[in-house]
């Protein structure tokens, strides 16, 4: 490529513009309408009658309806996400981030102003829709406008709308008297922001050059990174676009992507299997579990949700010094050994006393926030695929991510009932196996131009017998 297929930015000129900040700021905010799900689905409960539909809104759900209702949603992002895919390499990433908002805007109306069953449920469809679009789009078009060196950083804003999202649900369930469609119609104060970002943000240069519109690409190119000399970065936007196929679909099945498509799998496999959503979900119904009464349930949510934000802010931060690999790590150690301690903990002493409650909460907290600073905002780095297979990529990313979200929302109470205190060991086991996974099998990626990926995957110890050899660069081989 332009810089000799080297993992350098020497020959990328520019600086971090107020452009293009503001850009990735306002797509991010594509976060703040899953997060808000996220938040909303494990409090409000629907008493759905065959002849009629009531609300109540109640602290804690023993329903199977209302898993199926509250995570069908899923279902319908599975979907949609993989159409998303082909829109977003065909059409480009603005009109995606564009039908998401507007998608979603169209849920929220209609959940907030349902009069019947069935228009609740296309509610919950077209915010599905918007959900797959967006969490497809949106990441992606992070990942093309950032530069290198801070490409971490503007990525996890995703991570961060999505967790200041779930906060705001909590902080609107603790004032749940204010009534179901208030909680739902509120929905699309994010969907109109994403809407706004669809309309006004510019298309990423990636997806101008893969669209043939160069001169235009070039000029955006010039304008985001605040210099006339791009020639470097453009011509290895522009031969990664000749060296794309037609069909990513098919492209993401050959041998030379396998890592990639590992990766698309596997990250938002194991970014589930973390047991998150199941603490996210069904807060309440966890803190009931501890001891706790009612309203200090859902206080307690609210704590996590500010401890999950404010260590996002973490990953920001650092992402981009400390590297991918690290923050995995660290994290897998901590969320480990508060699981393991949990689990224990339970198993030891019944019933909790309060202080013995009390330190369940803080370690809930420490797990919390090593979750929010690794496997919430990493599994977002979508810097792993190459131009051919991004779209797509992301799209399969997505839709495994929604596909397991429904799966732990579905299995997580009877789980619970049954395993009791080994719910925690469960977690524990799947963290140790992705923390293995990743100390193995994931490349470190920082401060690589993300047109220069495939050259990582080409020195290390394990998928380099999968990529071609072409030119690899002087760089030691990753474990």
């Amino acid at each position: 490529m332009a810089n000799g297929g080297g993992l350098t930015t020497e020959l990328y000129k520019g600086r971090t513009t107020s452009y293009v900040i503001l850009a990735c700021i306002v797509a991010a905010c594509g976060g703040l309408t899953i997060g808000y799900e996220i938040g909303i689905s494990g409090k409000t409960r629907f008493v759905i009658d065959l002849s009629r539909i009531s609300f109540v809104l109640s602290q804690v759900n023993e329903d199977k309806r209302l898993i199926i209702f509250t995570s069908s949603l899923y279902l319908v992002g599975i979907a949609a996400s993989l159409l998303a895919s082909h829109v977003t390499k065909i059409y480009g990433r603005r009109l995606s981030i564009l039908c998401g908002g507007l998608c979603s805007l169209v849920g929220a109306v209609l959940s907030g102003a349902a009069q019947n069953l069935a228009m609740l449920i296309l509610g919950r469809i077209m915010h599905g829709i918007g959900l797959g679009f967006g969490n497809q789009a949106v990441p992606l078009y992070l990942a093309e406008m950032a530069p290198a060196k801070i490409r971490g950083a503007l990525i996890i804003m995703f991570q961060l709308a999505i967790t200041i999202g779930i906060l705001c649900a909590n902080l609107i369930n603790y004032g749940s008297l204010w009534g179901w469609r208030l909680s739902l119609g509120l929905a699309g104060v994010p969907a109109i922001l994403m809407t706004m970002g669809g309309f006004f943000l510019p298309e990423t240069p990636n997806s101008l050059i893969e669209r043939g519109r160069y001169e235009e690409a070039r000029r955006l190119l010039t304008k985001i990174r605040g210099t006339e000399e791009v020639d470097a970065e453009y011509e290895d936007i522009k031969e990664a676009s000749e060296l794309a196929v037609t069909n990513p679909f098919k492209a993401i099945f050959q041998r030379k992507n396998r890592p990639q498509l590992v990766m698309a799998t596997m990250i938002p496999f194991f970014q589930q299997f973390t047991g998150i959503n199941a603490i996210m979900f069904y807060a309440l119904v966890l803190f009931k579990k501890l001891g706790f009464g009612t309203d200090a349930s859902l206080y307690s949510a609210v704590i996590t949700g500010a401890v999950n934000v404010m260590a996002t802010l973490v990953a920001i931060t650092f992402v981009d010094k400390c590297g991918r690999r690290a923050l995995f790590l660290e994290a897998g150690v901590q969320m480990f050994f508060t699981q393991m301690a949990i689990g224990l903990i339970f198993a030891i002493i019944t019933p909790l006393s309060k202080s013995f409650a009390v330190i369940v909460v803080i370690m809930i907290c420490i797990y919390v926030s090593s979750f929010a600073w690794s496997w919430g905002p990493l599994g977002w780095l979508i810097e792993i695929f190459t131009l051919e297979t991004r779209s797509v990529g992301q799209g399969i990313n997505v839709a495994v991510n929604f596909l397991f979200t429904f799966v732990i929302a579905q299995a997580f109470l009877a789980m619970l009932c049954h395993m009791t205190y080994g719910i925690f060991f469960f977690f524990a086991a799947w963290v140790l196996v992705m923390s293995l996974f990743v100390y193995f099998f994931l490349p470190e990626t920082k401060s690589i131009p993300i047109e220069e990926m495939t050259s990582v995957w080409r020195r290390h110890w394990y998928w380099k017998r999968f990529v071609p050899d072409e030119d690899p660069p002087a760089l030691p081989s990753y474990k």
